[in-house]
């Protein structure tokens, strides 16, 4: 079924508030990045972090108190698009609106801290308090309680997961009794996280990010959240969504996105917003758009506010939903090289454009996408 987006909301390492990040995008600002270093480590890293400033608005709650950032971006998001679309929860509503939680890899920072404590200090160590905080579904819990949401609450995990999460609010709202279904994707970033994906090849020690480099060199890490509320009329439709595939090898996935691609062209698209990030995934799309939408503009923000993993895909289709709803595109930053397809390289108007097709090329092997439009 078709779900329209009702309202909007985004904690990024550029500061909180849709159109005030859309702002800085716009003018090509791009986020500043911090330095992280471990006692344990030789080595340091960079990643895109969210300003304490962008949390000044959240209103403390006992759920937030000992909570990991993870949550508390979550929270943030989560009521920015509540109140984006003029919706109050309360007692009377609370049980008719769905939340489902896109998450890749949870919280690293006290998970990490857990773990520590208990090598150092042994099995005496582990605290009521803190571990349930190492678990993958624990924001979907802290942000439900928040809001005060009763009905279906669901945690997904992967990389490619908030468009994961959107498909499957779609089926949720086949229940006629929901109103609304809050999608939410959040990351938090963590010296050991980095390190982890430089092992796996795919992280550079310092930005630029360079989007469609012919040579991979690699992304930069960043935090955050995404959320959108979706409703069964808005001015954003979700026109089509894509569960995509899984790839057992990089070689694979040129092959998923054309399959992708030519699913969701059932009408002219204007305007895609990539996933390319620094690491092989960009090759990928770009061979694969230049096969089945050549003519299309192609945007990513990831190098002007990082690879926020779990939160990305939702970061994409507010992106896709402002480039509509505006009908402008921020410059693309940081392209080096020639490339075979359309790019903004200043700010762009987009007068006629009524549809975009979001793609998310997980580095987990997740492959996923959706369509669009505005009605």
């Amino acid at each position: 079924m078709s779900l329209a987006i009702a309202g909007m909301g985004w904690v990024t390492p550029l500061g909180n508030g849709v159109d005030a990040v859309w702002e800085q995008l716009l003018h090509g600002h791009e986020a500043s990045a911090e330095k992280m270093s471990e006692q344990f480590g030789n080595r340091s890293y960079s990643a895109f972090r969210v300003p304490e400033s962008a949390l000044g608005k959240l209103a403390p709650h006992p759920r937030l108190r000992r909570a990991s950032a993870i949550s508390r971006f979550a929270a943030a998001a989560g009521l920015e698009a509540l109140q984006d679309a003029g919706v109050t929860l309360g007692s009377q509503n609370g049980n008719r609106i769905a939340l489902v939680f896109a998450i890749s890899n949870g919280g690293v920072i006290y998970t990490k801290r857990f773990y520590r404590d208990i090598v150092e200090t042994g099995a005496q160590a582990a605290r009521p308090l803190l571990f349930p905080e190492t678990v993958f579904n624990a924001p979907a819990s802290h942000l439900a309680a928040i809001l005060g949401i009763t009905g279906s609450t669901y945690t997904l995990v992967g990389s490619a997961v908030g468009l994961l999460a959107i498909r499957m609010a779609e089926d949720l709202m086949t229940n006629e009794e929901l109103e609304y279904c809050l999608v939410v994707g959040a990351e938090e970033v963590d010296w050991l996280l980095c390190d982890a994906y430089r092992r796996w090849r795919l992280l550079r020690l310092a930005p630029p990010v360079e989007p469609f480099n012919k040579t991979a060199r690699g992304m930069i890490l960043s935090e955050g959240a995404g959320a959108i509320l979706l409703s069964r009329t808005g001015p954003i439709m979700i026109a089509q969504t894509d569960a995509g595939a899984y790839y057992r090898k990089r070689t694979e996935t040129e092959e998923i996105l054309s399959r992708i691609l030519s699913n969701l062209t059932q009408s002219e698209v204007d305007l895609v917003i990539s996933s390319a990030n620094g690491t092989f995934i960009d090759q990928a799309e770009c061979r694969a758009l230049r096969r089945v939408l050549p003519d299309a503009i192609v945007y990513t923000a990831k190098p002007a506010v990082g690879e926020s993993v779990g939160a990305a895909g939702l970061w994409q289709v507010i992106l896709g939903a402002q480039a509509l709803g505006r009908g402008e595109l921020p410059p693309l930053l940081h392209v080096t090289s020639m490339i075979p397809l359309r790019v903004p390289t200043s700010r762009t108007a987009l007068s006629k454009a009524r549809h975009a097709i979001v793609l998310s090329s997980g580095v987990n092997q997740q492959v996923a996408g959706l369509r669009l439009s505005i009605p």
